[in-house]
C-alpha cells in the first residue's frame, strides 16, 4: 500500500477535451469537409437540375447562403458566452430552457449519426470507377469498401483532434482544386461560344419546384454550424468560431454557385436540365472530359471518394462531440462523458459512434438494401432535415437568450439579425415538409414521406421526458443542462442553487 504522503496515481480518463488545438483554418477544415463540396457539386446540383427542372439553382445557394449568414450573427454572438461541444442542444438549453434542451440533443444525435452512417452507403459507388481504373477491380462489394472506411474513420477518431484536422487539410484543398478547375474550364468552353447568365436571373428560380430546390440547396450547406462544436478545442473560440463561421458560410455559398452555374455555361441552360437527367452524377466529370482530358477526370474521380471519406471524418467527430457533450452532463451515461488523456479525444463517444455504423454496415449488407438510396440519400435528406430543425429551433432560442441576457451585444446581433432567419429558417422548413416526398424519391402517400420527418418530433418528445425525468429524480444534473465545462469542473452545487455560476463570476 502507497504511503499516504504518496503522489495519486493520475486519472485515466479526463472530461475535459483538448483545449487550444484548433485555429481558423483548422475549424474551418472540419466544417467545409462536413460540407463535402464535390459531393454536393456531383451530386445535389445534379440531381436538383434533373428532379426539379427548375435552372436558378446558382441563385438557390446565394438565397440559402445569405439566410444562414443571418442566422449566423446571433449564433456565433451566443457563442461568445457559451463554449460547449453540444452546441445546439448548449444552446436551446440556455435560450428556452432545460427540456427544450434535452429535446434538442435527441434530435441532433439522430440527425447527426443519420447524416455519418449514411455516407457509408456512398462510399462504394464513390470508389468503384478509382478500382476498376487503377486495379482493375470490378463490380467490388459495397459493403467491403464501406468496412475499410469505416477503419479509417474509427481509427481517426480517437485521436488528436489537431491530427484529423490535417487530414481534412490535405483532402479538402485538393478537392476545392479540382473543383475551381472544373468551373473554369466550363467558363472558358461555353456552349454556343457564349458566356450566358441566365441561370442567375431570379425569375428562373422563383417558378413551381421553388420549394425543392431551396431544401436541397440547404441540405448542401449541412455542416456549416459545427464551426461551434470545436469551440472548446479552439485557441481563440470568441475569434475562432465567428470567423471560421462567416468563411464557412461565403465559400459554400460562393463555391456551389459558381459550379452549378459554370455547368450551365458548359451545356447552355436550355440544356442544363436534360444534360442532369442522361449523366446524372458523372454530368461534372464528362464536362470535364471535354473540356480537360482523362487525366483530370481520374483525378476528379479520386476526389470525389475522397470527398466521401472526408466528410465522415468530420460527421463522425461532430457526433462524437454532442455524445461527449451529453455524456459530461450526466444526460447520458457518465462513460460517454470521458476524454483520453493522452490525445484529449472523447474516445467513449468516438468508439460508441463506430460500433453504430459497424452495426449499420452489417444489416444493410446482410438484407441487401440499395446502400445508394436507403442508406446513402435517405440517411443524407433525413439528416440534413433534422439539422434544419435544429438551426430554426436555435435561432430561436438565440433571440430568448439575448431577450434575458442582452450582455452587451447590440440589437443588430440580438434580435433583428435572429428574427429574419428564424421568419426564413421557418418557411424553408415548411416547404421541406411539402417535399418531403419528392426530397425521398417517393409517392405523396407513402408511408416514408410522413416516417421520417416524424421521428424528430418523437424523440423531441422523449427528450422532454427524460428531462423531467432528471429534474424529479437527479436535480444536481438536471441543473447542469446546457453548462458544458461548468457541469465537470464547477464542483457542487450550492443547496436551493438552479445552476453553477459562471466561471467569470466566481473569485
Amino acid at each position: 500500500m502507497a504511503p499516504p504522503s504518496a503522489t495519486p496515481r493520475p486519472s485515466n480518463v479526463s472530461t475535459a477535451l483538448a483545449s487550444g488545438r484548433l485555429g481558423i483554418p483548422s475549424v474551418v477544415f472540419f466544417v467545409l469537409s462536413a460540407a463535402a463540396p464535390l459531393t454536393v457539386v456531383a451530386g445535389v446540383v445534379t440531381t436538383g437540375f434533373a428532379v426539379t427542372g427548375v435552372t436558378g439553382i446558382p441563385l438557390a445557394f446565394l438565397l440559402i447562403g445569405a439566410v444562414l449568414a443571418l442566422f449566423s450573427v446571433g449564433y456565433v454572438a451566443m457563442a461568445r458566452h457559451t463554449a460547449n461541444a453540444g452546441a445546439f442542444y448548449a444552446y436551446v438549453s440556455r435560450g428556452l430552457g432545460r427540456p427544450a434542451g434535452v429535446a434538442a440533443a435527441w434530435v441532433a444525435l439522430i440527425a447527426y449519426n443519420a447524416l455519418q452512417v449514411g455516407l457509408y452507403g456512398a462510399v462504394g459507388a464513390a470508389a468503384a470507377p478509382v478500382l476498376e481504373q487503377f486495379f482493375g477491380i470490378e463490380d467490388p462489394k459495397w459493403w467491403v469498401i464501406a468496412l475499410i472506411a469505416w477503419a479509417v474513420v474509427a481509427g481517426l477518431g480517437v485521436l488528436r483532434v489537431d491530427i484529423n484536422g490535417m487530414v481534412l487539410a490535405v483532402l479538402l484543398l485538393t478537392e476545392i482544386a479540382i473543383i475551381v478547375a472544373f468551373d473554369l474550364a466550363d467558363l472558358l468552353s461555353p456552349a454556343g461560344g457564349s458566356v450566358s447568365l441566365e441561370t442567375l436571373d431570379p425569375s428562373n428560380l422563383f417558378v413551381p419546384g421553388v420549394g425543392a430546390i431551396l431544401v436541397l440547396a440547404a441540405t448542401g450547406f449541412t455542416g456549416f454550424e459545427s464551426a461551434v462544436v470545436f469551440s472548446e478545442e479552439s485557441k481563440d473560440p470568441k475569434r475562432t468560431v465567428p470567423v471560421a463561421t462567416y468563411l464557412s458560410v461565403a465559400i459554400i455559398a460562393g463555391l456551389y454557385a459558381l459550379s452549378a452555374w459554370a455547368m450551365t455555361v458548359a451545356t447552355g441552360p436550355d440544356k442544363i436540365v436534360e444534360s442532369s437527367q442522361a449523366e446524372g452524377v458523372g454530368l461534372i466529370f464528362v464536362l470535364a472530359d471535354g473540356n480537360l482530358g482523362g487525366t483530370f477526370v481520374s483525378i476528379g474521380q479520386v476526389l470525389f471518394l475522397t470527398s466521401v471519406l472526408a466528410a465522415m471524418i468530420s460527421f463522425h467527430n461532430t457526433t462524437a462531440r454532442y455524445t461527449f457533450a451529453l455524456g459530461r452532463e450526466r444526460v447520458l451515461p457518465a462513460l460517454f462523458g470521458r476524454t483520453a488523456p493522452r490525445t484529449g479525444a472523447p474516445r467513449a463517444a468516438s468508439i460508441a459512434q463506430s460500433v453504430l455504423g459497424l452495426v449499420v454496415i452489417a444489416v444493410y449488407a446482410i438484407a441487401g438494401w440499395d446502400p445508394l438510396v436507403k442508406l446513402f440519400y435517405w440517411g443524407g435528406t433525413g439528416g440534413g432535415f433534422g439539422v434544419l430543425l435544429l438551426i430554426t429551433a436555435t435561432s430561436i432560442a438565440v433571440i430568448a437568450f439575448f431577450a434575458r441576457n442582452p450582455s452587451g451585444e447590440s440589437g443588430w446581433h440580438r434580435v433583428i439579425a435572429p428574427g429574419l432567419a428564424t421568419v426564413a429558417l421557418a418557411v424553408i422548413v415548411f416547404i421541406a415538409l411539402d417535399n418531403f416526398a419528392i426530397l425521398l424519391g417517393v409517392a405523396p402517400d407513402s408511408v416514408l414521406r410522413w416516417a421520417l420527418p416524424a421521428a424528430y418530433p418523437v424523440a423531441a418528445v422523449l427528450g422532454v421526458i427524460w428531462a423531467l425525468v432528471l429534474r424529479a429524480r437527479r436535480p444536481e444534473v438536471y441543473a447542469t443542462i446546457g453548462l458544458g465545462p461548468e457541469s465537470a469542473i464547477g464542483g457542487p452545487i450550492p443547496p436551493g442553487a438552479t445552476e453553477r455560476q459562471p466561471v467569470e463570476a466566481r473569485p
